[in-house]
């Protein structure tokens, strides 16, 4: 059996949906199912369960026997949420026990980390063990997700096979729900849908033309081959970087989602909003050179491949994955 906690979520329920199309149905999911809007994200998957999230530990306990793998994907990620609290709870000591368990059990484990926990970049972007202490993430979201790979790299016990995947800005179908956080691809798609026209932030970075800060941008489908290719081929445990290794402009993902819809272009500018405008990160871009080393050979869509895909098989036809 594999368990995929957040498998109503973004990631995890297109991940169940990437099982299914392998053949795996044998699934446990993991989640709060609360939400009516990520309801949809599960219509049509295959499993064999679903657990809620509070009580996944307990339920451990007495049917930990018949699990082969874990994902764990679920995650607080609102970059925009201070109350530290939460985070400790949901990201760090959550993840905590859920490695216990699979250390004591010798279950294999994906867990999500992020691109958050590399903060301005002020060390580069590289998954390397060595610098994952000096890192300065920018909010709350981050350092939750870097005390646990601190913590982590300080284990003497650990699962048999385990990787810490770092997600850089991952955008595709079944983010519906995500509001504020789901992807500039999104936000375009709706605003354009709407009005015609999309409104970008302005840059408060001198080094920064309004509309040229860079992101590493990641199609969900390539985040699904890694996280396969990670259980199938199980390499080195480690840290390792998910994203396409290109960082690009919010201008290239805009002008490209007006091409998808076949739309004239039409942008503008508006302030970064406070509350996080001090928290904001001008570039990322993941290297990608561990996870080629260790046999990774699926390659990752251009930005235009995976805007195109996404706008007009998935938003334009009102699809999930």
């Amino acid at each position: 059996m594999i368990v995929v906690t957040g498998a109503a979520g973004f990631i995890g329920s297109c991940l169940v949906g990437k099982l299914n199309e392998l053949g795996i149905t044998h699934i446990t999911l993991v989640d709060k199912f609360d939400n009516s809007v990520k309801e949809h994200n599960l219509v049509g998957k295959k499993y064999k369960q679903r657990v809620d999230r509070s009580e996944f530990i307990e339920w451990l306990k007495n049917n930990g026997r018949d699990v082969d793998f874990v994902y764990h994907i679920g995650a607080r990620t609102d970059t925009t949420e201070f109350d530290k609290s939460i985070f400790d709870e949901l990201n760090l000591d959550y993840s905590k026990e859920v490695w216990r368990w699979c250390t004591h059990h010798g279950i294999p484990l994906v867990y999500a980390s992020s691109a958050a926990t590399y903060g301005l970049g002020e060390h580069g972007y590289k998954d390397d063990h060595s610098i994952v202490e000096r890192l300065k993430p920018l909010n709350p979201y981050g350092d939750s997700k870097n005390d646990f790979d601190i913590w982590v790299l300080k284990q003497h016990t650990q699962p048999p096979f385990w990787a810490g995947v770092k997600f850089f800005n991952v955008y595709g179908p079944n983010e519906y729900h995500k509001g504020r956080m789901a992807s500039v691809i999104l936000h375009a798609y709706r605003q354009i849908t709407k009005t015609g026209e999309m409104k970008l932030f302005r840059s408060h970075n001198p080094k920064f033309d309004d509309g040229e800060q860079k992101r590493d941008f990641i199609y969900v489908k390539d985040v699904l081959n890694i996280c396969y290719f990670l259980m199938d081929k199980r390499p080195k445990n480690g840290l390792y970087n998910v994203g396409s290794g290109r960082a690009r402009t919010f201008l290239d993902l805009t002008k490209n989602t007006f091409s998808a819809m076949k739309r004239d272009r039409k942008i503008s500018f508006i302030d970064t909003p406070e509350d996080i405008r001090d928290k904001y990160q001008y570039f990322t871009e993941a290297n990608m050179n561990k996870l080629i080393e260790v046999g990774y050979e699926d390659g990752f869509h251009t930005l235009e491949q995976g805007v195109q895909d996404y706008v007009q098989n998935y938003l334009m036809e009102n699809r999930y994955f």
